[in-house]
């Protein structure tokens, strides 16, 4: 048995459809259908009834939700207070972050920080918007630091969970030069031939960000999606191949856009957004407290909560 089969069954009986939580699970609807079975099989009793739609438990299934959501919180607790101890233990700070910011912006924000505050001990774990928060949110890392924008809300109480304003990014459209310099792929594109996109996975915080501009502008800029991938940095070399457009943090490009390798293809379809941290209140541990009360006292923006 694995504890994806009960997290894969538990969000089946939230969401009473195969098709819905698959996407939540991020995996195709055959294989979610797969590992319902083969938990099934383990326990040697039918869990759903396939016969109704929306999708409806067994009695078997309803006992065993129960127990299903049980097992998962103790596991998540245990591994949060594990983790936590040996954190404490060895004096280390946990960051949670995206894929992104772990590589464009937390190395020099981070050396800042010590120049002020002394050495840091740090361990970074790096996620997809989604599960970042989660694994903060459960007590799993001391601090978040993740982008914002009003439009790809992060949904934390802000007494539980203060954060600090850390600066600025911009997402900027661009695509690799052709021989006069001219962007190879301007926006928007003509109607008998699309600009080639490279998109990010959806459930990214890019991804959801540049939807929002899609959604108002999709059928305007005339994009054909060729390429997804959740990772910036893989998106950002197909687009210096000249694959393709791509939507890209200014922090991951400033090299690549000083050297020519990449040019702005819409100066109109550039995106602002925010770097925040937030601190979990619930960690209480002194190298804790002092970083917070250094960050307050050396960020400008004001702190929310």
């Amino acid at each position: 048995m694995e504890i994806k089969w009960l997290e894969d069954f538990v969000s089946l009986a939230n969401t009473r459809s195969f098709s819905r939580s698959a996407v939540e699970r991020r995996v195709t609807q055959s294989a979610f259908s797969r590992r319902i079975q083969q938990l099934e099989q383990w326990l040697g009793v039918p869990l759903v009834d396939r016969s109704t739609y929306p999708t409806t438990l067994t009695a078997e299934g309803r006992r065993f939700r129960e127990t299903a959501e049980e097992v998962l919180r103790l596991i998540l607790l245990e591994r949060a207070e594990l983790r936590s101890g040996r954190a404490q233990g060895q004096g280390i700070l946990t960051f949670s972050t995206l894929h992104s910011l772990s590589i464009s912006f937390f190395p020099w924000w981070l050396k800042d920080v010590e120049a002020g505050f002394g050495p840091i001990n740090a361990r970074l774990i790096t996620e997809n918007f989604h599960d970042s928060i989660r694994m903060f949110a459960e007590g799993d890392c001391d601090f978040l630091l993740t982008y914002e924008h009003p439009r790809v809300p992060v949904l934390l109480d802000p007494e539980r969970f203060p954060s600090l304003d850390l600066g600025g990014d911009r997402v900027m459209p661009v695509s690799a030069p052709d021989d006069t310099g001219a962007p190879l792929f301007p926006l928007p594109g003509g109607t008998d031939k699309p600009v080639p996109y490279l998109a990010y996975a959806p459930e990214t915080f890019l991804g959801r960000l540049v939807s929002v501009l899609l959604a108002e502008r999709g059928e305007a800029l005339n994009l054909a999606k060729i390429y997804e991938n959740p990772m910036a940095e893989a998106i950002k070399t197909m687009a210096i191949t000249g694959r393709g457009m791509a939507w890209l943090p200014a922090n991951t490009i400033r090299a690549e856009i000083e050297a020519g390798k990449l040019v702005v293809v819409d100066p109109e379809a550039v995106i602002d957004m925010r770097i925040r941290i937030y601190r979990n209140m619930d960690k209480v541990r002194a190298r804790v407290e002092r970083l917070w009360t250094y960050l307050k006292d050396h960020t400008d923006a004001a702190p929310t909560a």
